[in-house]
């Protein structure tokens, strides 16, 4: 039954009439908000309310004829409500209302009881937004939207003519009582199972009367001025930026919330609807191309996706980005001109593309801005760059396959940039240093989560959740940590102490490790629920190697590649003697073979399908095997074990003709009548590898794949079981170290999400889609060759026996050379329609390449005086659409 006196209330805070055209009824976003909080009698006395005036309850009692007690008790469940503000004036407290927006329906989501018991009030939050913004869309004038971005204050500091009420140091200082509260936004968008990974805890800060009520109400808690600015100070290095309601006049706020684009309803005028100028402060964002490297760093805090990565370096044909040609204030703007999946549609590049270093790199590390760093001598800052998307850096300079020098823009011109050796030298200054970076952690959960394999995903994805602030423990069933990283990669590729060294940050930051434990076995997954765990990541990799499916296969001194690096690694093996062949041509491979001369082998024969040129080894390891006398024997597919006592004596191998058919699928051919036998003393096989469940997935209905990898969402790695992710081998079967620590960390973005309460997997989250810039396009004729630098490798004499790296670290002087060579290709473009100048991006850049510029000087107005200002304005609006209209008509081009 519609309660008509809440209807009447809700028509006079709107300032229409009932049963009008624009009156409200009761199927408004503004009568839901309050229908199941505010009874018949509540709305007789909130009748009575006016709006900033304030009354006592002895002047309200008078004019709603009820006792004076009854009124009390009646204005309190109002305030509770959220449907009334009050005040302690003298003895007595007064009573008024707000505004809808900043006002009534942020003060009602607050009420957390209430929003958590009653659905229909987050939704009409929400739903108030999609009534509202469409109408308000050309007709509010910069600087008189309900609610305005205020800048960060550090991106304002050089700025002259900035005024002080465009600080937020102003309202902080001024105000004598502050309160936090959870951010009402991301309250509704929680309630609604729409929340970004932002949380809404203790985000907004209320001050001088609306903190009172707050902290009287208990939608908030008390704070002093140095918390206040505390809460800033986080809110800006966690990416956030701020607004303030702005119906008070110029230099007036109740409130500071810290906000991100993608949960806001406020900035959502600028997101969803393309009408920025509801909520712009008076700024844009500039950069200054000849500082910028195009690192990134600022696009991953732009709120509104204002900010691009494009490209800077010279061009045989110019590259043209489409210029905006359609705004709000004089335009017709409906729903061809929104973007309703602003939250799921971010872009990181323009569509001319960027820099081919970051967008091929797997894990999409900030290439550029750390190459420039290290330029510098900003080594912990470039190291600190780097460990924001992998948290393993001297491991990824002794091991990555640098697909980032494959794409090398400079590759064209002479050698790519050896930004392997860059990341490494940098890595190496932390290694040597007596306190090391440790990354900050940023909040304190109390939820457990549980790792499951301590190779590079599984490690990776403990890092960022535990520097989110969650409670980790990686179960691994080896003694040893690591993974492949220690198990399968050999020590003269990659030093054990230098993995350790790894994950000692780890363990600074609070990650404990059950070695020994084969979950499934020692304990299942259920246990682990049963004792607390809130979500899951199996990172158990591809240990196992594969068979070639022949005959005699299990004869004795025929193992697989794998497990011989593991038995090396353990220091759990015998020496190898005589002739030993290798099957298989991948890097795998290549490490067995090399390890076999190391363990004593005499002669090693590798043996693969492949021809030199298709390889799936990486040059740079062919080239090593081939120094270490190892001999490769190309287009060549194991045929028959040639067996005597039950021991190998020998390999036949046929031909291999082609690997691949028609369609480009692996199915190899071979020529009968060209067969070789080669004798072998012992054979191992590398020619790929399988995953080793165990029983893990017995009391489970985990989902697997034909290949046995497990089955998961690709973007968010859930499994079929909604608390389990999973990353790694097990996910995409064998890959680079880089791919697995890539996915250990969208695992902890989807984690983070998943255990708390009402967020989304996907929403406002980067589905990090980059694009490279056309290298064919590149001038390279304003370029001087400048040949590569290379580290000095130690000259081993006799290598039997020898696991120790050869390979050096480059010089500083060597770094300062080859930072140099770095063509900086890439750029940030600024969209100055979309920028609110919210100041966020310069809080990320590195080489103050991006600021700050006023170019308005628009103040906010009290809110009884801004009719007028937008009805002016829409008049004018509407005399420009007509006068553009008719200019169209009549140049149909322009």
């Amino acid at each position: 039954m519609v309660n008509l006196k809440l209807l009447e209330f809700c028509n006079k805070v709107s300032g229409t009439k009932m049963g009008s055209k624009k009156g409200v009824t009761e199927t408004d976003p503004r009568y839901l908000l309050l229908e199941k909080v505010v009874t018949e009698e509540m709305a007789e006395v909130a009748l009575i309310l006016e709006y900033r005036f304030h009354q006592t309850a002895g002047e309200i009692a008078q004019k709603c004829n009820k006792s004076l007690e009854r009124t009390k008790e009646l204005l309190w469940d109002l305030a509770m409500a959220g449907v009334c503000s009050l005040k302690k004036e003298g003895d007595e407290d007064t009573y008024w209302y707000e505004t809808w927006v900043p006002g009534i329906f942020e003060m009602v989501v607050n009420n957390r009881e209430n929003v958590a018991k009653y659905p229909q009030i987050a939704k009409a939050f929400d739903d108030y937004g999609t009534l509202k913004n469409p109408l308000s869309a050309g007709n509010f004038p910069i600087g008189k939207g309900l609610m305005r971005v205020i800048p960060i204050e550090t991106a304002i500091d050089g700025e002259t003519r900035r005024a002080s009420s465009e600080e937020v140091s102003k309202y902080l200082n001024d105000a004598t009582v502050f309160s936090v509260s959870d951010c009402s936004c991301r309250t509704s968008r929680e309630e609604m199972g729409e929340g970004c990974g932002h949380l809404k805890e203790e985000m907004c800060i209320q001050l001088g009367d609306a903190a009172e009520y707050y902290i009287r109400t208990n939608r908030g808690r008390e704070i002093s001025r140095d918390e206040a600015f505390e809460i800033i100070k986080k809110a800006e290095e966690d990416g956030l930026m701020h607004q303030i309601p702005n119906t008070e006049g110029e230099g007036k706020t109740h409130a500071i919330c810290n906000c991100c684009g993608c949960s806001c309803f406020a900035l959502r005028a600028a997101g969803m609807y393309n009408n920025p100028d509801m909520v712009r402060s008076n700024f844009v964002s500039k950069v200054d191309k000849t500082k910028c490297v195009g690192c990134g760093e600022c696009i991953e805090v732009c709120p509104t996706n204002a900010i691009k990565l494009g490209q800077k370096i010279c061009t045989k044909e110019e590259v043209k980005i489409a210029i905006r040609k359609e705004f709000p204030n004089d335009t017709e703007w409906g729903p061809d001109k929104w973007n309703p999946d602003y939250r799921e549609t971010r872009q990181e590049t323009l569509d001319s593309g960027t820099s081919p270093c970051k967008t091929d790199c797997p894990a999409h590390i900030s290439i550029p801005g750390y190459i420039k760093l290290a330029s510098q001598g900003r080594y912990k800052e470039a190291l600190e760059m780097i460990k924001k998307e992998n948290p393993f850096p001297a491991v990824c300079g002794r091991v990555c396959p640098a697909l980032c020098e494959d794409a090398c823009t400079r590759g064209d011109l002479d050698d790519p940039i050896a930004i392997d050796d860059i990341k490494k030298f940098i890595a190496e200054q932390d290694l040597n240093e007596e306190f090391r970076f440790v990354p900050r952690i940023k909040n304190d959960y109390d939820k457990n989560i549980a790792i499951i394999g301590a190779g590079p995903s599984g490690l990776s994805c403990a890092y960022y959740l535990a520097v989110e602030g969650y409670k980790v423990t990686v179960f691994e069933k080896q003694k040893q940590l690591g993974g492949m990283l220690t198990l399968g990669i050999p020590n003269f590729r990659l030093e054990k102490n230098v993995i350790n060294a790894e994950i000692d940050i780890l363990k600074e930051l609070g990650v404990k490790f059950e070695t020994g434990v084969e979950v499934g076995k020692d304990i299942t997954l259920n246990e682990l629920r049963t004792s607390g765990y809130k979500a899951f990541f199996i990172a158990i990799g591809a240990q196992n190697g594969r068979a070639l499916g022949l005959d005699d296969e299990d004869a004795l001194n025929i193992q697989a590649g794998v497990d011989f690096l593991r038995n090396v690694a353990l220091n759990n093996y015998e020496s190898l003697t005589g002739n030993v062949v290798v099957i298989g041509g991948g890097n795998v491979a290549i490490d067995v073979a090399r390890t076999a001369v190391r363990t004593g082998a005499e002669n090693v024969n590798m043996f693969c399908l492949e021809n030199r040129s298709e390889m799936p080894a990486l040059e740079e390891e062919i080239h090593e095997a081939l120094e270490e006398n190892i001999l490769i024997n190309n287009s060549y597919g194991p045929k028959r074990f040639i067996v005597e006592n039950g021991k190998v004596t020998g390999v036949e191998f046929r031909k291999c003709v082609s690997v691949k058919d028609e369609y480009n699928r692996f199915n190899p051919t071979y020529d009968e009548s060209d067969t070789i036998i080669v004798k072998a003393d012992h054979v191992l096989v590398a020619v790929g590898q399988g995953i080793d469940w165990g029983n893990m997935l017995d009391d489970s209905n985990i989902e697997l794949n034909p290949n046995k990898t497990i089955k998961v969402d690709s973007f968010t790695l859930q499994t079929s079981i909604e608390d389990v992710f999973a990353g790694g081998d097990v996910v995409t079967g064998p890959k680079y170290a880089i791919d697995a620590i890539a996915l250990g960390k969208e695992g902890s973005i989807s984690i983070h999400r998943f255990v708390q309460r009402g967020q989304s997997l996907t929403i406002g989250r980067s589905k990090k889609e980059y694009k490279a810039l056309d290298k064919d396009n590149v001038d390279y004729s304003g370029f001087d060759y400048a040949p590569r630098e290379k580290s000095l490798v130690k000259h081993i004499q006799n290598i039997k026996g020898s696991f120790d790296d050869p390979r050096g670290v480059l010089t500083e002087d060597q770094i300062k050379k080859e930072t140099e060579r770095c063509l900086g290709c890439g750029v940030t473009v600024v969209d100055e329609f979309l920028c609110v100048g919210c100041g966020a991006c310069t809080t990320r850049c590195k080489f103050d390449a991006i600021s700050l510029e006023k170019i308005h000087d628009e103040v906010g107005v009290d809110f009884p005086d801004l009719k007028p200002i937008i009805i002016k304005h829409a008049l004018k609006r509407k005399v420009k659409i007509f006068f553009k209209k008719i200019k169209k008509r009549i140049s149909p081009r322009s």
